[in-house]
């Protein structure tokens, strides 16, 4: 029986982080996936999650694992299929150094990720943008952070690890840029607003001297989380909601944000490459999604087609007592 423990901790600390240089958002992501693995597994066999062996993770289990987090966890297919990828990239993984489990590494290898439907991405209206950006006080060094937080994360459409991520070095305000390293690594330059350019100078003339490179930080002092972006967009809109009462029928996360971004841009400029650029998305085809979502699009579609001609005619019901004699009948 081999122990399981020892190759995670390789797969996380090693082939994760420094072979293939995935970002610490993929590492934690990993990692939380593989705990909900190993918590079920460990219910399942009666055992510490640390005793577990890699021959009782067979195809069996993580069929079971998939189907609890769908019907005991209430996860969506979206999620269900992320810790999916998660396992089987563990697996792969695992090939080259447990030879003898090829078999059963190939039997998990061959579950399917399961199909999801493709929805439209929820965005945010201006108006509704406006009655958040006016919620954080900007009398106080929370609500200055707070304000640049938000118009960065929208003006900008920054992934929440980039949000985060970011730091002061990054930040150039005399030409008005940012410089992001997004996923996979690849960097961009982005223009900011001149809106985003003086919340970000006011948060710089008030964040004071600090040990950490991050540009956001918390009470502190120390970097603010995802799970941070997150509370303090919750509690934003909570606050929003009573100026905007549409904003009770949306989902807000800081992905919508992003996806808010992507729609002012593709508004304004009609140009899905650049909205791709903006985003840094590694596919135009990830971008797509966004033309699907935008109205104005399928307007200009319609307004440039001749539309076909309707057959003239008007109706003429029938005599009201030959009606009724029919029904009679």
């Amino acid at each position: 029986m081999t122990a399981i423990a020892p190759h995670i901790e390789a797969f996380l600390r090693e082939h994760l982080s420094h072979h293939r240089g995935a970002s610490q958002h993929t590492c934690d992501s990993y990692a939380y996936s593989f705990q909900l693995l190993f918590e079920f597994a460990a219910r399942r066999f009666k055992a510490a999650p640390s005793a577990l062996k890699l021959e009782q993770l067979d195809a069996e289990l993580i069929g079971a694992f998939l189907k609890d987090l769908e019907e005991g966890r209430r996860n969506s297919p979206d999620t269900r299929n992320t810790r999916l990828a998660a396992i089987r990239s563990f697996f792969r993984f695992l090939e080259h150094r447990e030879p003898a489990a090829l078999e059963q590494i190939r039997r998990v290898l061959a579950i399917p990720f399961k199909r999801t439907n493709s929805r439209l991405v929820p965005y945010l209206a201006q108006d509704e943008v406006q009655a958040l950006l006016d919620i954080p006080d900007p009398a106080t060094r929370q609500g200055i952070r707070d304000r640049a937080l938000l118009h960065l994360a929208i003006g900008n459409g920054l992934r929440v690890s980039e949000l985060t991520g970011l730091c002061t070095t990054d930040i150039t305000l005399p030409s008005k840029t940012i410089r992001v390293l997004g996923k996979g690594r690849r960097e961009r330059i982005l223009p900011l607003w001149k809106a985003t350019t003086t919340a970000l100078r006011a948060w710089l003339a008030v964040r004071g001297t600090v040990t950490v490179p991050e540009l956001f930080v918390n009470a502190r002092d120390r970097p603010l989380s995802r799970w941070g972006v997150a509370y303090i967009l919750r509690r934003h809109t909570q606050s929003a909601r009573r100026r905007r009462p549409s904003l009770f029928t949306k989902q807000i996360s800081p992905h919508v944000l992003r996806h808010t971004c992507a729609m002012v841009v593709l508004q304004a400029t009609h140009d899905i490459r650049k909205v791709s650029l903006w985003l840094g998305h590694a596919n135009l085809a990830t971008t797509e999604v966004y033309t699907r979502a935008d109205p104005t699009e399928k307007l200009e579609a319609i307004e440039a087609i001749l539309p076909p001609h309707l057959r003239k005619g008007s109706f003429k019901p029938s005599d009201r007592l030959i009606a009724l004699l029919k029904a009679k009948s």
